[in-house]
């Protein structure tokens, strides 16, 4: 089996970690496996160089100060590997065999950056590479990093360009748990979880992969999370399964808008929660929820307007901080999901953009970590669904 494993930094926090590491890659090849490794810096080392720059640095000095703790790092876990017997070999920026080329903005050359995985790749029987993460080069040599969560990145691009079975992210969590145990009693692991999951809970606060490095893994492309103290690369953890898939779909029928208005709304806690529970009551299934200052608006199938609206105005009479409830009908909704979304800077504009150039006027605009709805007049969504599949569809 051929497995990219990307150790962080608390994983290679100290020389008994780093020597877990080596031991963990070393029973890998011992039993036959090709083996590479992304190693992030260790410790808090970039966030340590970075509180030390006092100074006005450009981007090219910040970027060659911040790639001395991933250095640091190839190096230690290289001199471990080696000292257990294990051909490796340490790459860095410059390194003949580099393989992340970018340009001059961190933008991956995708072209250049597979040729040189696959060239790495070939390798695999004889040397294990250990690559430093976070950390890229243009074509020039110019050393350019990926980001937050860059050598994440670094670890499922290489999976994916490599052409692995697997990408294993060592940490310092047991995967993905079903909370945070440092705040809930009784969290426990998730053996597994959707890549849309996953994302979703990463863009809102989850820190386990981050989410750049989530959009190059592929359906053939497994991906585990483990502690560093489990010490076995080829167990255990989370499986993170899937890939996203990027969809245009608009909803078959039409959907009505129900609002609730009332003083204080965002003040009162639980109320959310009752109307929601008072449409549950009445098997009244709600598409999508909008909340404002003073208002909350439901939307569900138009069917079922007439009752949900019949339900929600028993609430208004009987709650007197609630004022009224208004229904709009014939509403269309046209969703776009995709893991590229987040990553997309002024993807809301991209969308809103041309919808409003075709003078559509937009109802109401509900996003999420990686999909955005669109709500507009049952008459008009034909020209929107053309519009948008235009935008992201060519």
């Amino acid at each position: 089996m051929r497995v990219v494993a990307k150790f962080g930094g608390t994983s290679l926090g100290s020389g008994d970690r780093i020597n877990r590491a080596a031991d963990s890659i070393a029973g890998a090849v011992e039993q036959g496996h090709e083996i590479a490794v992304v190693a992030s810096a260790m410790g808090s080392t970039t966030d340590d160089l970075l509180d030390e720059i006092k100074f006005d640095a450009d981007d090219r000095d910040k970027a060659e100060i911040v790639s001395m703790g991933e250095r640091t790092s190839v190096r230690m876990l290289k001199a471990a590997l080696s000292s257990r017997g294990v051909k490796a070999k340490f790459l860095e920026p410059g390194s003949d065999d580099w393989p992340v080329v970018t340009d001059e903005y961190g933008e991956v050359d995708v072209e250049e950056t597979t040729k040189r995985a696959g060239k790495l790749a070939a390798e695999l029987d004889d040397v294990v590479p250990v690559i430093t993460g976070f950390l890229a080069q243009t074509l020039d040599g110019t050393v350019t990093t990926l980001g937050r969560g860059g050598s994440d990145t670094t670890a499922v691009m290489m999976g994916k360009y490599m052409d692995a079975d697997e990408v294993v992210i060592v940490t310092d969590v047991e995967g993905v748990m079903t909370g945070d145990p440092h705040v809930v009693e009784g969290a426990r692991n998730v053996g597994r979880i959707t890549v849309d999951e996953l994302r979703n809970l990463s863009f809102r606060g989850a820190e386990v992969v981050a989410p750049s490095a989530l959009s190059y893994k592929d359906a053939g492309l497994n991906v585990r999370v483990v502690h560093y103290q489990h010490g076995d690369l080829l167990t255990g953890g989370t499986l993170i399964e899937g890939e996203f898939q990027n969809l245009i779909d608009m909803e078959d029928g039409p959907l009505a808008c129900i609002t609730i208005a009332g003083r204080a709304i965002r003040n009162r806690p639980g109320i959310l929660a009752e109307l929601a529970q008072a449409l549950r009551e009445a098997e009244v299934n709600i598409d999508s929820v909008a909340s404002g200052m003073d208002s909350i608006t439901f939307y569900v199938r138009e069917d079922d307007a007439e009752l949900a609206e019949t339900v929600l105005h028993e609430r208004v009479v009987s709650d007197e901080t609630l004022s009224s409830v208004t229904v709009d009908d014939d509403i269309a909704v046209i969703r776009v999901t995709g893991g590229e979304l987040p990553n997309r800077p002024g993807i809301i504009l991209d969308i809103v953009q041309p919808i409003s150039d075709g003078g559509i006027n937009i109802h109401d605009l509900i996003t999420s970590a990686t999909s955005v709805a669109i709500f507009v007049a049952w008459g008009d969504r034909e020209d929107t669904l053309r519009i948008i599949q235009e935008e992201f569809q060519g």
